[in-house]
């Protein structure tokens, strides 16, 4: 039994793998459940079978760390249990909900010790039009040319902030799409005040630099302190438009038929919040992260690791995942070598001063919710818009999210909150004039992505399915 002995990975990218890794290195053989068909995570995602692009296509500057990272799991597979294509939908104390999407069938899995590695999903701030189709995320477009081989464009746009930015700008110019522009929302000044803290990784930040010399010199336009106004096209997009953050007055088009946007990451912790789990508000990644220490969060048992505890990027990921294996082992009273938990913990402090840098040079947009429109929709699965949300605020006394929620169903959808919460509570910050930090977070709630709810009734009739998060009836 798994509850009695093996440890469960929820994710099988950087974080995940590594956490696999030194399991198995102790003598466990660890359940590793990932969303994915095959392991790798985001960033190093694997293509199709039959698909014949070399890594370093693929990968660019990191082809060496993900052949490494597929390497060091496929050597695992013959001591883990591995289940690919599962996603976790709901958890609860020592079970967890699986839905495979090969057979369709639902099944329950029971645990012991979890370790959460999974991964994060694009911040977005919506715009005017940006439900148009043509619209996507930064992560969706490199997905589409990372897994399906193909842009999501002819004249693709890229804007918002974040080294993603450049990094989606760099791979499609790379891979032959045009990019007519990139539209970074940082200013030359915010960027260059950020060198020194950035100077402790200097291999990572010259690898940045390298991207935004690349696309000058192949021609590619690159506009700092740009602010994404709107969306042109009806039936697909048409144009983008922008406006300078020094010098409003003037609004600028762009042709183009994609746009990609985004603005960092947030991580998906939706499972460690049904698992009870704790939350601390982190001004730096402006987010309630989930608080641990060493990977261990509040909830005994249950461990975090890489993006979805903490934004710090992939090799931050590595390290963070076996320092969570670690900790558990340790509690176990496995013997585990101390000196490595301390240069692990060293190393991924060195990242998190790196990451203090970022975030300065490419700063969260603290004005949008006092910029978008009212007529902006800002929950697409429920159609709210910027508008309702601050009439919710004003009328009707709403202060907090999960009272927002109850009263204007923004975060109610199939998406449950995950591209509508970040700037669903940054509208309500702003309307009731409070720190977005008072006004919380929505709550998770199972299921946290869509499933199909065939099989699924027998087994909440017979009270199969963990915790409280579903309800019926």
């Amino acid at each position: 039994m798994t509850r009695d002995g093996n440890p469960v990975i929820v994710g099988a990218g950087p974080a995940g793998v590594r956490a696999a890794q030194a399991l198995v290195g102790h003598g466990l053989r660890p359940v590793v459940i990932d969303e994915a068909p095959r392991w790798g995570g985001q960033i190093y995602r694997q293509q199709p079978d039959g698909f014949r692009r070399t890594a370093g296509q693929l990968y660019g500057f990191e082809a060496g760390r993900a052949r490494a990272l597929h390497e060091a799991f496929a050597d695992l597979l013959p001591h883990v249990d591995y289940r690919p294509g599962q996603l976790v939908w709901n958890a609860g104390a020592h079970q967890l909900d699986l839905w495979e999407a090969a057979t369709g069938r639902h099944a329950s899995l029971p645990w012991r010790d979890l370790i959460l590695a999974t991964g994060a999903t694009d911040r977005i701030l919506p715009v005017p039009g940006w439900t148009t189709p043509g619209v996507y995320s930064l992560g969706g477009a490199q997905v589409a040319l990372k897994f399906q081989g193909c842009a999501i464009g002819q004249q693709v746009v890229l804007a918002g902030s974040g080294p993603l930015l450049y990094l989606v700008a760099y791979q499609y110019k790379k891979a032959g799409a045009e990019v007519r522009a990139v539209l970074d929302y940082a200013s030359t000044a915010e960027q260059a005040g950020a060198l020194l803290p950035m100077s402790r990784l200097p291999a990572v930040l010259a690898k940045g630099l390298y991207y935004v010399a690349w696309l000058r010199l192949h021609g590619v336009p690159i506009h700092a302190s740009a602010r994404l106004a709107r969306v042109e096209g009806e039936y697909g997009v048409e144009a983008v438009h922008w406006v300078s953050r020094t010098d409003p007055s003037e609004t600028h088009r762009i042709a183009c038929d994609a746009l990609g946007f985004g603005y960092g990451l947030r991580p998906e912790n939706q499972l460690a919040d049904l698992l009870g789990c704790g939350f601390a508000f982190d001004p730096q990644q402006r987010a309630h992260l989930v608080a641990q220490q060493q990977g261990q969060s509040s909830v005994p048992g249950v461990f975090v690791a890489g993006d979805g505890a903490r934004i710090l990027g992939a090799d931050a990921a590595e390290l963070a995942g076996e320092r969570a294996a670690l900790k558990l082992l340790a509690q176990r009273g496995i013997a585990v070598d101390m000196a490595r938990m301390a240069r692990l913990d060293a190393r991924l402090a060195r990242i998190a001063a790196f990451r203090a840098g970022l975030e300065r040079a490419f700063p969260f947009p603290r004005d949008w919710a006092a910029q978008v429109p009212d007529h902006t929709v800002v929950c697409r699965c429920e159609a709210v818009t910027a508008g309702e949300i601050r009439r919710a605020a004003r009328e009707q006394g709403a202060d907090e999210m999960n009272r927002m929620k109850a009263l204007c169903r923004v975060g109610m959808g199939r998406c449950q909150g995950r591209m509508c919460g970040v700037a669903g509570a940054e509208l309500l910050a702003h309307a009731c004039a409070r720190p977005v930090e008072l006004v919380g977070r929505i709550r998770g709630q199972a299921p946290v992505k869509p499933v199909p709810v065939a099989g699924l009734e027998s087994r909440l009739e017979s009270g199969q399915v963990a915790g409280e998060g579903v309800r019926h009836g």
